[in-house]
């Protein structure tokens, strides 16, 4: 009788346990697709628009929010975060502008006027070749008449009760003349005449204005170009909101 040879035995039932880790396996991805299946599709969207804008690929301004709400991020357009009197001040300032910005439209002046929203109140700038001559205070005729329109405005009821600050800006060329020593002076001194107009002439009261002179400390370009030069010469009208108007005299 022959013997068997060791070691060339196969077990026939090895099978069964790959089977069974298939079986498992499409067990649990049939229970994944049922789970799926009664997903929540408003909260599914919700969670997709929280997700807006934080890598940059999808359009940004999407929150989620408690109470299963998608709202906006942007404070000044979440009427939440406002009150009634902010919001009221805010569409004052946007006509402001809308008046300036058409004022300065209608004689050319959209280059040498700018008028900016920002967080402090409404800020009218204006560069200094429309105000001064070089190295010098005196404001021009034509600078006159837009100081005084300006003054017009701000001193209707709905304006009246804010704040006005003035501040004068130089570039970075140093003034050394008998008249102004440095750029200190002659910033403070066109910011002052300028102050001096809106007071003398429109009768702005002393306790809502005040003049700030910053030299070339506070440049809004590099000084080192002819153009950007005069984009630093300027003079700020900046009509502050009532928060702000607290703080700043």
């Amino acid at each position: 009788m022959r013997k068997k040879k060791k070691g060339n035995s196969v077990d026939k039932n090895a099978w069964l346990t790959t089977y069974g880790d298939l079986v498992t396996l499409l067990l649990c991805f049939f229970v994944l697709l049922y789970s799926f299946s009664s997903i929540d599709v408003e909260k599914f969207q919700q969670i997709m628009n929280s997700f807006q804008g934080s890598l940059g690929v999808l359009e940004a301004g999407k929150i989620l929010e408690d109470g299963n709400r998608v709202s906006n991020n942007d404070p000044q357009d979440s009427d939440s975060e406002i009150t009634e009197e902010e919001r009221k001040e805010r569409e004052d300032f946007k006509i402001l502008k809308k008046y300036i910005e058409q004022y300065a439209k209608q004689r050319g002046l959209e280059d040498e006027i700018k008028v900016v929203m920002e967080e402090r109140g409404l800020m009218v700038r204006v560069l200094d070749n429309v105000f001064f001559d070089p190295g010098k205070a005196d404001i021009k005729s034509r600078a006159k008449e837009i100081v005084l329109y300006i003054g017009d405005i701000i001193n209707k009821p709905k304006f009246a009760s804010k704040h006005i600050k003035v501040e004068g800006h130089t570039d970075n060329v140093i003034m050394n003349t008998p008249m102004f020593p440095s750029n200190w002076e002659l910033s403070v001194r066109r910011a002052t005449n300028v102050l001096r107009l809106l007071e003398g002439e429109k009768h702005i009261n002393s306790s809502r204005i005040s003049a700030s002179g910053y030299g070339p400390n506070r440049p809004i370009a590099p000084n080192d170009t002819p153009a950007n030069k005069a984009k630093n010469r300027r003079v700020d009208i900046v009509i502050l909101k009532s928060t702000y108007s607290k703080f700043e005299p």
